[in-house]
């Protein structure tokens, strides 16, 4: 393995130069800098990462703590965009992430604290996960740097989706094309879901808008039995709905299978939205009118802030970060206003 004395001796300078043109000092010229890099990766040198954890007091790894209650992991199509651009922009800062050991059944029942304490993590971000959990109590409590995706903590960086915006924004699209029979099935307890369904009674409140109880509907995210199953039942209704939204895209497509298969067309027949703006959404016929959340800026801005909070704790601020997203303007809601 490759020293800096032996690039030291290659360069015919000290040890201590070699270690501050590694480390980018200032106090020697850019040059000589250049020159010793440009040896070192001739000679295939590697910093020693546990040695550099001891100097410097940072491992720059960081751990993800990302438990998907459907078991879908990393094909959940919504937090694995937000969570590629948080490993972008974590990369492109030095930085390489760690999945936490959410699994009880293996040989170190840890915690998440202890495993993130046992692993060195310089900051852990937390998405996707029953928040209620006292394990991710701990770990939210404790002195490891933290941020949250789409949950919101005292004295916690948090980076959410403003779900109230975007809730209104679809709910008055759909209004706009001349829907008043509007049913929801939203997806289970969460502060999501709350504000999701608070603004939807909001703004049919606003617009005038009456939403019968049986409007009302509940399926789990991601659950397209559930959402085929609560799709029935509103077509069965007396006075069935003309629009069903959905709690998000992929459990829309189990209310598109319930609707077809009672020979119903898509949008002629009954209008359908979703919510969160999957790719897959976009290749489908209709395509899914639906509120599209911008994974990218998410993951972006909870990175870049996770890694100020690790390398600048005392002047980054704790605050709340609210990403809005956009109606994308399929063709699953039917125009129903009367013709002039």
């Amino acid at each position: 393995m490759v020293s800096m004395k032996d690039i030291s001796v290659a360069c015919g300078v000290s040890v201590a130069t070699v270690s501050k043109a590694l480390n980018d000092h200032r106090d020697i010229g850019a040059a000589t800098k250049e020159r010793i890099r440009q040896k070192a990766k001739e000679m295939g040198y590697f910093p020693n990462s546990a040695a550099q954890a001891l100097k410097t007091n940072r491992t720059y790894n960081i751990g993800v703590l990302f438990v998907d209650e459907a078991m879908s992991g990393l094909t959940h199509d919504y937090f694995s965009y937000v969570l590629d651009s948080f490993k972008k922009t974590a990369e492109q800062s030095g930085y390489d992430i760690t999945f936490i050991n959410c699994s009880k059944n293996g040989k170190n029942n840890l915690s998440y604290l202890e495993h993130a304490k046992r692993r060195g993590f310089d900051g852990v971000v937390i998405a996707c996960i029953d928040f209620r959990d006292k394990e991710v109590v701990e770990l939210i409590q404790s002195d490891v740097p933290v941020v949250t995706i789409d949950h919101i903590f005292n004295n916690r960086i948090a980076v959410v989706s403003d779900n109230v915006n975007g809730m209104q924004q679809l709910f008055k699209y759909i209004y706009k094309k001349g829907h008043r029979k509007i049913a929801y099935i939203h997806g289970a307890d969460s502060a999501v879901t709350q504000n999701r369904l608070s603004s939807f009674y909001k703004t049919a409140k606003e617009l005038e808008v009456e939403i019968p109880d049986e409007y009302i509907r509940e399926a789990a995210y991601r659950d397209t039995t559930e959402a085929y199953n609560q799709t029935l039942e509103l077509l069965d209704l007396p006075d069935p709905p003309t629009c069903i939204l959905y709690p998000d895209d992929f459990a829309s497509f189990g209310g598109i299978n319930a609707i077809q298969s009672r020979g119903l067309r898509i949008p002629d027949d009954i209008s359908v939205a979703g919510y969160d703006g999957i790719r897959v959404a976009r290749h489908i016929e209709p395509k899914l009118v639906t509120l599209k959340q911008d994974t990218e800026r998410i993951g972006r801005e909870a990175a870049k802030n996770l890694i100020s909070l690790i390398e600048e704790p005392k002047s980054t601020l704790i605050q709340l970060i609210t990403i809005g997203g956009e109606v994308y303007e399929g063709h699953s809601v039917k125009d129903i206003n009367p013709r002039k």
